[in-house]
């Protein structure tokens, strides 16, 4: 069975170790003059932190990191900031890891996910200041997967709760994404879920023999560039 709806693109995550360093790893891939990533806040509930760049179309822009000033959260963080993989890629620098895509009302995502448990991350209750949202989030903090193979290009589903979207009040960047490509050695298995999802016009996934990357095409004042 696919899903009825077709999802949207919500936002890309950078992972860093800091969130100067991924800060600095946008502008400059961007090469960002006018407009620079602004602080989002905390995640209490994950010990995480944010910056935000709103990105046209009513979608963004995330850098996440650990919050070094908040104490250890009682579950696993999300995105797979816990997994020593991803720690260990981490240490070459901030990279583009992983996106997320929105699922919109009237359909409802808790509800969804009780439907069909095997195939999407259970859902939890976040809020960061006035914004709440529902998330998939695996117990175990790791990203989506499914039959084993995931590694960012499978998408976290987000629905939001109040009418305002995080893009609504953050600075204009004038960037676009143009494309967004992934690449792994299981793309068939990817390709699969990304059409049982409805998200498969999101994201272009081809096979290749090195390790999963994702990688976003941006429109930008100063031309084209390339976030990895």
């Amino acid at each position: 069975m696919t899903a009825p709806h077709a999802l949207k693109l919500d936002h890309l995550v950078v992972a860093a170790q800091t969130l100067e360093a991924g800060e600095a790893h946008v502008i400059e891939q961007l090469g960002l003059t006018d407009v620079v990533p602004q602080r989002g806040g905390k995640h209490a509930r994950m010990g995480t932190h944010n910056s935000l760049l709103g990105l046209w179309g009513g979608t963004y822009l995330e850098i996440i990191a650990i919050d070094p000033d908040a104490p250890p959260p009682e579950r696993a963080r999300w995105f797979g900031l816990d997994d020593p993989t991803v720690r260990t890629r981490l240490e070459r620098g901030p990279y583009l890891a992983h996106w997320v895509a929105r699922v919109e009302r009237p359909r409802s995502l808790p509800r969804w996910q009780a439907q069909y448990p095997q195939r999407l991350a259970p859902v939890i209750a976040m809020q960061r200041g006035a914004l709440t949202w529902q998330i998939g989030v695996p117990d175990d903090g790791s990203l989506p997967s499914w039959q084993g193979a995931g590694q960012g290009l499978l998408p976290t589903l987000i629905q939001w709760d109040t009418p305002r979207h995080p893009s609504d009040t953050l600075p204009d960047a004038d960037c676009a994404i143009t494309a967004l490509r992934g690449f792994h050695p299981q793309a068939a298995i990817i390709n699969e879920q990304l059409r049982w999802l409805g998200a498969d016009a999101l994201v272009s996934v081809e096979a290749t023999l090195v390790e999963p990357s994702l990688v976003a095409e941006i429109a930008t004042p100063g031309g084209p560039r390339t976030l990895r």
